[in-house]
């Protein structure tokens, strides 16, 4: 039974609780949690629902599922407002969108004198599934965050306000793209749900994107959901 790597996971997804705040909650003691842990005990029926009650989740997930998608790529989860920002976009429907977009973006930064342009990027959901199961495409967009002080004339420059967002960072996320983003978004969803975090339904902010940066040589990608009120 895996409830011992869930339950693990679980209080690490919220907000780091330790198991002191956890025995707290359930009003029991550090040593019972640090047993349901190590799966040396597990929870009276009673306990296991207050569990899934204060994690969000099913005693299937609890007790029988994999909830973990936890991953030595995967760091410093956290709730962080983005400041506000301008933006220039543009989508792509292809077979290999992203490449297609970030080149297209990053050739009209450079035409533009941006030194070092700040490119973010998400999936372009309006493809049809002819486009999709036929022709193998689909849909990215990708975006140049304008530096203070750009002035485009003529350009399509779109304008975000500040915006809290849940935010996970992935380590060398090329090096298995096909799971690690995906299982990203999935684990943040995950978060979110278990801190009682609503996902923002305003039409005049990015729900998603993700942003590429590299630190000493190596390559990161932060994954951005937004969170509502």
């Amino acid at each position: 039974m895996p409830l011992g790597k869930n339950l693990q996971y679980l209080r690490k997804m919220h907000d780091g609780m330790t198991q002191e705040a956890l025995a707290e909650k359930m009003d029991v003691t550090r040593q019972t949690i640090s047993k349901w842990e190590m799966d040396a005990a597990y929870p009276e029926m009673e306990k296991a629902i207050q569990l899934c009650r204060l994690f969000s989740c099913t005693l299937d997930e609890l007790l029988m599922g994999s909830i973990s998608l936890d991953h030595e790529a995967y760091g410093n989860l956290r709730t962080q407002t983005h400041p506000a920002f301008a933006y220039h976009k543009h989508t792509v429907i292809s077979s290999a969108p992203e490449e297609d977009a970030k080149r297209h973006i990053q050739d009209w930064a450079a035409s533009k004198g941006i030194p070092c342009p700040h490119i973010i990027g998400w999936d372009f959901p309006c493809v049809s599934q002819e486009q999709i199961n036929v022709y193998h495409m689909h849909g990215y967009t990708a975006a140049c965050i304008l530096p203070e002080g750009f002035h485009a004339q003529g350009e399509d420059v779109l304008h975000q306000a500040a915006q809290p967002y849940a935010v996970i960072t992935i380590r060398e996320p090329f090096a298995n793209a096909f799971v690690l983003i995906p299982n990203a978004y999935k684990t943040l969803m995950r978060y979110m749900d278990i801190n009682g975090l609503a996902h923002s339904q305003s039409k005049t902010v990015l729900p998603c994107f993700e942003k590429e940066y590299e630190a000493e040589g190596v390559v990161y990608m932060d994954v951005y959901m937004a969170v509502g009120e």
